[in-house]
């Protein structure tokens, strides 16, 4: 662990597993034993802002050992998702399946929502493995729908309102995920687990229209050129 002072009221500590220490800062406050505002993980770090007393946390955290973190920890949502995005045919390439095998791996991993950033509401979903990792498009959108399911590296996300977006769309929910008049704003939040459900377009059944997909799939197949 790494200990940064960052101005006269935070700390950063960079450390190996931020959502173990985002639950277990987390715990301390609840039980009184931190007094900080903010507990506010990254992807390699935790910042602690609002502190009344920096040396001496920072002092006291190094000898904390939080439990690793578990797929089992923290609230669980689950989010109804159509798989029709635009980058899907290219990813399930990238995955060496079809459409509908990227549909069934991703409806089958337990994502946990590691950390927020980028827009309001907007959190990096972790759980899958760094074989299926997918590099961000070359030319990001200018405009990317809300509710827009992408996947980036090994995150995977959901733009929580419109915005430009280099993320591979994979599916499209209907489901608010940020709301400012909401306490909180944001859905979904760091430690929250998160399952992604497949469903169909309005007035299709999930079955006939994941059958559409793995069709298409294969009719691309047959007419593409050897």
């Amino acid at each position: 662990m790494r200990v940064r002072a960052v101005g006269g009221e935070a700390l950063l500590l960079e450390v190996d597993d931020p959502p173990a220490w985002f639950t277990e800062l987390s715990r301390r406050r609840d039980a009184g034993e931190l007094v900080v505002v903010d507990i506010v993980p990254g992807a390699r770090t935790v910042l602690l802002d609002g502190l009344a007393d920096p040396a001496g946390v920072a002092e006291a955290v190094r000898g904390w050992r939080p439990a690793p973190s578990t797929d089992q920890d923290g609230p669980l949502i689950e989010i109804p998702v159509v798989f029709d995005g635009p980058d899907l045919d290219e990813v399930a390439q990238r995955w060496g399946t079809d459409p509908a095998g990227v549909a069934d791996r991703l409806t089958q991993t337990a994502f946990r929502v590691a950390f927020c950033g980028f827009a309001p509401g907007f959190a990096y979903l972790t759980g899958l493995p760094a074989s299926l990792a997918v590099p961000r498009r070359a030319t990001p959108r200018t405009r990317v729908p809300a509710g827009s399911v992408g996947l980036a590296d090994t995150y995977a996300g959901v733009y929580p309102t419109p915005s430009p977006g280099g993320w591979n769309l994979v599916g499209r929910t209907e489901m608010t995920l940020f709301d400012p008049a909401s306490t909180p704003p944001a859905l979904l939040t760091p430690g929250t687990r998160v399952r992604f459900v497949a469903t169909a377009p309005a007035g299709r059944s999930t079955v006939d229209s994941m059958g559409d997909v793995a069709s298409a799939s294969g009719e691309e197949a047959r007419c593409s050129p050897s």
